[in-house]
Order: C-alpha cells, then sequence, then structure tokens
C-alpha cells in the first residue's frame, strides 16, 4: 500500500513538471512563411496576413481555426515551432485553396481559445514534449 501511494505521488510530480514547462514564445511570423515558401512547404499561392496587416477582397469565410501540435522533446522551441507553424498554415492553405481564396487574412494565435493578435508575432506554446500552435483566420479572395 506504502509502495502504491508513493508510485502516486512520484507520478503528480512528474505531471506537475510538465505542466509547469510549458511556455509561450512569441516568434517572427513573416520570417517564418518566407522561410517555407522558400524551401517550398508552402506552394506560395496563398498569402498569410496577421491581423490588422492587410484589408479588403471578398471574405470567403471567416474564422478558419487550425490547432497544430508537433513533438518538441529534445528540440529547441525555435525548431519544434517551426515546425508545427507549418503544419497549420498547410492546412489554412489548404482549406483557402478549396473555398476559391488566395489569402488567409486576420490570422490571431488562438491557443486554446484564446485569441492574441500581433502584426508581427504568433505564439508557440512549447512543453518538455509537445510543441502546439492554434490559428484563427479568415479565407479571403483578393
Amino acid at each position: 500500500m506504502i509502495k502504491k501511494v508513493l508510485l502516486s505521488i512520484c507520478m503528480l510530480a512528474g505531471v506537475t513538471t510538465v505542466q509547469a514547462a510549458d511556455k509561450i514564445h512569441q516568434l517572427n511570423f513573416n520570417d517564418a512563411v518566407q522561410k517555407a515558401v522558400s524551401d517550398g512547404t508552402l506552394d506560395g499561392t496563398v498569402k498569410f496576413y496577421l491581423a490588422d496587416t492587410k484589408s479588403g477582397g471578398k471574405v470567403l469565410q471567416k474564422d478558419i481555426i487550425t490547432n497544430k501540435k508537433t513533438n518538441g522533446f529534445a528540440k529547441s522551441a525555435e525548431e519544434s515551432c517551426d515546425w508545427v507553424l507549418r503544419s497549420a498554415l498547410i492546412q489554412l492553405q489548404d482549406v483557402a485553396k478549396q473555398r476559391g481564396g488566395n489569402a488567409v487574412t486576420n490570422i490571431v494565435s488562438y491557443y486554446k481559445s484564446h485569441e492574441v493578435k500581433s502584426t508581427t508575432t504568433y505564439d508557440c506554446h512549447k512543453g518538455m514534449a509537445v510543441a502546439g500552435v492554434a490559428l484563427k483566420g479568415d479565407i479571403v479572395k483578393y
């Protein structure tokens, strides 16, 4: 019985440690997008604009949400956050093309349904084992 209690305490301590390691990283959005287009991850047919950086065009669909996670174990925040942002952007690019759009505008970070606006950065949440990026934006045709 004592062994079970001690094991439970150790397991709970481990969970607390993982949760405490979760940190928000604010990284440059445009640099990441340009890098992904340059290396062919994104095809360049869909443009991406953070909130308050581009307006106009015909809004085809509002509030498209993507919520991606990736393995962040033994990886830097920059490496794992770049990887997971690419997954989110690929999803937004695919949805935009399916809907006939050529841009995603008004993009905000939307982790756990909490909206964070920036004209330069996106939020990436990185813990010991997992990194996550959630974005919300509008599909637009220019």
